[in-house]
């Protein structure tokens, strides 16, 4: 795979990139693409959280189940679409969230969230493929043991870490999460089947900015910056 990650990642992933499960990922992911099929994201941009958000500087995990799986909006980065592409129903349901949270207006047409990742909120779906039109196509090639590992990794050698943990697939992924070190907000997935069942109204983007400012880590900006975003990858 023609990946990008950056360095801190590659140190402390380095025995599961060697483990016989991710070369079987990485084999099932080629055979895909040699018979035809088309898989999202792009092959730069698979490890694209893990490029833009150093292990040292993440701050916020949110966890996603899959990438989009239609043309131009999977760009490796969880809930996120790609310059161009108008947010997708679950993403404007998370921008009104913020509105009502913390009063600030998102625009419905722009939805890269790079400029979070880049502050540290590691934008993480379980599974980092999909094949096009297919979703969960992905979910059971070995991709769900890796980012496991992630996040035990993150559990065991970081503090402080707050992880959103949006609907009952995410909230399944708590057992890999130590509970004295790190700040755990739960509630109803984002999409327009749920978010009437406990995302709106959570609170979540300020309960994660009070929770980091009370251990002395810098709170997240949640505004997007479309016309100063300087970052972009191929699609």
């Amino acid at each position: 795979m023609d990946v990008r990650i950056e360095q801190s990642w590659k140190e402390v992933l380095k025995d599961e990139f060697e483990k016989p499960y991710f070369a079987d990922i990485a084999g099932w992911i080629k055979t895909e693409k040699q018979s035809g099929k088309v898989v999202y994201p792009a092959g730069s941009s698979i490890f694209n959280a893990f490029d833009l958000t150093p292990f040292n500087h993440v701050k916020v995990v949110l966890l996603g189940q899959d990438p989009y799986h239609n043309p131009g909006q999977a760009h490796g980065l969880s809930f996120s679409v790609q310059r161009g592409i108008k947010p997708p129903p679950s993403l404007q349901n998370i921008f009104k969230e913020i509105r009502q949270d913390l009063g600030l207006s998102l625009s419905p047409e722009f939805g890269d969230l790079t400029h979070w990742a880049q502050q540290g909120v590691l934008l993480l779906n379980a599974a980092l493929t999909v094949r096009a039109n297919e979703p969960g196509s992905h979910a059971r090639i070995g991709w769900a043991s890796f980012t496991d590992a992630v996040i035990r990794l993150l559990s065991e050698r970081k503090k402080h870490l707050v992880f959103l943990l949006w609907g009952r697939f995410a909230q399944e992924k708590q057992f890999l999460i130590d509970e004295q070190r790190h700040c755990i907000l739960k509630t109803a997935h984002p999409s327009p089947f749920s978010a009437n069942k406990g995302f709106f109204g959570c609170r979540h983007f300020s309960k994660t900015n009070e929770y980091l400012t009370r251990h002395g880590i810098d709170p997240i900006d949640w505004k997007l910056y479309p016309e100063t975003l300087t970052y972009e990858k191929n699609s």
